[in-house]
């Protein structure tokens, strides 16, 4: 069972949260247009060389890649998959919410500045459209395994 489409789908949710915990996911424009602060999911890099946590962020991220990872190893145990995918994709639309939380309260601090997202910001939402067909995946094996057993 660790060779189907599912562990695939979970497999490249890994890596594209991965790749999002690494890349900026947007920039703060000053008032000038020159000064930039780079806005990524471990903090804030500051045009003066400083520097503003948003831990959590990247926590988000982390946490959701390791249970998408150890899902793929579950495959015993079908319902738990289930759950495991079900809460990554919960925690990922969580990331969308603090993300915007966090863009809000930093923007109040750097007055007359303008936010410009950058595109690694769309990974998480790939990683839930992979989650929601592993999980389609992993519910028909489910229901494959139930059918079969009837049949006994």
């Amino acid at each position: 069972m660790i060779q189907r489409i599912q562990s695939v789908y979970l497999l490249v949710v890994t890596v594209l949260l991965v790749v999002a915990m690494c890349m900026p996911v947007g920039l703060f424009i000053g008032a000038d247009g020159i000064t930039e602060n780079v806005f990524k999911p471990l903090g804030v890099s500051m045009a003066d060389g400083s520097f503003q946590s948003t831990w959590g962020l990247f926590g988000i991220l982390l946490l959701s890649a390791i249970i998408a990872f150890c899902t793929i190893f579950l495959f015993r145990n079908r319902m738990l998959q289930v759950r495991m995918t079900i809460f990554s994709s919960i925690l990922l639309i969580g990331y969308y919410i603090a993300f915007a939380a966090f863009m809000f309260v930093l923007k109040s601090d750097f007055e007359a500045m303008t936010f410009k997202l950058g595109w690694p910001l769309c990974l998480p939402a790939v990683s839930i459209i992979l989650n929601y067909l592993a999980f389609r995946a992993i519910y028909r094996d489910e229901l494959m395994v139930k059918a079969a057993d009837r049949l006994r």
